[in-house]
């Protein structure tokens, strides 16, 4: 309501307002939005969804955007494939793969020697190039060469049973391709005239020394039936099972079939041959020469079994 005696227009203390302008209740007007770009050539326009959904089959054109991931793609697949293939200790005979006999060899160390033609290896894929002997070590102790068993400490907290369950063992049994050395003494059998020699020499030739093995095939015990090589004065290699014929302390292997030689029967013969005419080792003996060949059959026959 107005005051008494004021017009609608006036202010309490009797003056009037000044009227209203258009630019005192209005803003200053902002310039006009810039037009939206023209769409590129060669580019249809289109809306929102369809470009969420599409493939930008522009960018794999360029080959900067996928060469750097193919590139690391095939970098990591290459290099399992060469871990498995060259770098993957093999603990025992069980995980030799197929493929390999007959196409690759192992190297590893000796830690044993149980006869004058067999022994124990301890696969070091790489040698020193991949830190076996000074990063890596080699196990020496028998407790450590020995398959480990479940309830070992870590093992143990996940099986629930009273009994040992043996885990695959650390060694790789070689028997040496191509020769036959005179038999030990075996669970009560007695041992052939210079079985102790044959293994005097061979623990004193290989014993805790790198070698490398040439696999062929797994045999009736299942040990790896190999060529071995050991290496002599740093860079001289010798074959193992050639120096036990030179020295008259293995023969060749006598067999129907199954004998392997790796393509060096030959040179393991005529090895044979030298020694014999020498006589050295066995062939030098004293009384009626018995190979180890026949010397098993004997006893075969004599315990009624099947050679």
């Amino acid at each position: 309501m107005p005051w008494p005696g004021k017009s609608p227009g006036s202010s309490p203390s009797g003056e009037q307002s000044p009227p209203a302008t258009a630019t005192s209740t209005s803003s200053v007007d902002s310039p006009p939005p810039p037009p939206p770009p023209p769409p590129s050539p060669g580019k249809k326009p289109r809306s929102w969804n369809d470009s969420l959904n599409a493939t930008d089959w522009q960018h794999f054109k360029e080959p900067r955007n996928w060469v750097p991931t193919l590139l690391l793609t095939a970098t990591v697949l290459g290099s399992l494939q060469f871990y498995r293939s060259y770098l993957r200790r093999i603990p025992g005979t069980d995980h030799i793969r197929p493929d390999f006999f007959r196409r690759r060899s192992l190297f590893g160390r000796v830690t044993s020697v149980g006869d004058g033609d067999n022994f124990h290896m301890f696969h070091t894929p790489g040698g020193r190039w991949a830190g076996w002997g000074w990063a890596r070590s080699v196990p020496k102790e028998r407790k450590e060469l020995k398959g480990r068993t479940l309830t070992e400490p870590f093992f143990s907290l996940f099986i629930f049973a009273d009994n040992d369950v043996p885990l695959p063992p650390h060694q790789i049994p070689v028997r040496i391709a191509g020769i036959d050395a005179p038999e030990g003494a075996h669970f009560g059998r007695p041992a052939q005239p210079f079985a102790a020699e044959a293994l005097a020499f061979l623990s004193s030739y290989l014993l805790h020394r790198p070698v490398r093995a040439r696999i062929y095939k797994r045999d009736q015990y299942d040990r790896v039936v190999a060529t071995v090589w050991v290496r002599r004065w740093l860079l001289f290699r010798r074959d193992v099972g050639l120096e036990m014929l030179r020295r008259g302390l293995a023969t060749t292997y006598e067999a129907k079939s199954g004998a392997e030689f790796g393509g060096l029967e030959d040179q393991y013969r005529a090895a044979e041959a030298k020694a014999k005419a020498r006589r050295r080792g066995m062939w030098g003996g004293k009384g009626v020469f018995e190979s180890p060949r026949e010397y098993k059959r004997k006893i075969a026959e004599g315990e009624g079994r099947k050679f």
